[in-house]
């Protein structure tokens, strides 16, 4: 692991994306995994105002939550428009607002409980992902492998613990609002990725960050595994 301070927020960001614009300006057709949360908010404000062409590259999304997964026109494919958020805590309409409405990419896919089966495989079918942008949880989990989550699980349905419940539950009017369950990218899906950045933003970050870096590998903290990463960066911020 390169494990980095940096100086403010701001430093994360512009750290990650002007590399992300740099490699994609190397290779038109590279494949990021994406992550939503506040955290990677500032690298997307950064890539919206790149001058880098990205309509050849691929995205994949971590994740999505169960019972909010958009709904698609066939009609309408190839057209803005084509899927249609049911919920605006779904991930699919965070990521249109922060980043989607104004970069153009060649094709962007999520997870769904329909496809959870073959989305390591379309994955596979793209050539991999070169870049992955994770945030963690402050129970340890990345995407929403929760603890306890077996190292070589590949993308899967899973019942969110009362922690990520409620942490989440700020998004939402009520926390019976919050979905139970989400489809997520596994632990050896993430793992397969080239590239990846570990992005943690504020003091309330610390205790965790330093337990999945420097602690031991376990599965009661999902983000330890990142440890046998050979390429990974890990930004931090107070």
């Amino acid at each position: 692991m390169e494990i980095i301070k940096c100086k403010s927020y701001r430093d994360l960001s512009l750290q990650v994306g002007i590399d992300i614009e740099y490699q994609v300006s190397r290779n038109s057709k590279l494949v990021l995994g994406l992550a939503t949360g506040s955290t990677p908010k500032g690298v997307y404000e950064y890539l919206k105002s790149s001058t880098v062409d990205f309509s050849e590259v691929r995205t994949f999304n971590l994740d999505e939550y169960v019972g909010l997964e958009p709904e698609f026109n066939s009609r309408l494919k190839g057209k803005k428009g084509y899927g249609v958020p049911k919920h605006k805590q779904s991930y699919y309409y965070f990521m249109n607002e922060h980043l989607f409405n104004e970069v153009k990419f060649k094709r962007s896919f999520f997870p769904g409980e329909s496809q959870s089966d073959t989305y390591d495989s379309l994955i596979d079918a793209c050539g991999g992902i070169d870049i992955q942008i994770l945030g963690i949880g402050t129970n340890g989990h990345i995407a929403f492998n929760e603890p306890g989550t077996s190292r070589d699980s590949l993308t899967h349905v899973v019942d969110l613990t009362e922690n990520t419940i409620k942490d989440n539950s700020r998004f939402f009017d009520s926390i019976d609002d919050v979905p139970k369950q989400a489809t997520t990218m596994g632990i050896e899906s993430i793992m397969r990725a080239k590239q990846i950045y570990l992005l943690a933003n504020g003091k309330h970050k610390k205790d965790i960050l330093e337990k999945a870096c420097y602690g031991d590998i376990t599965s009661d903290i999902p983000a330890s595994y990142l440890q046998e990463h050979k390429n990974i960066k890990v930004l931090y911020c107070d």
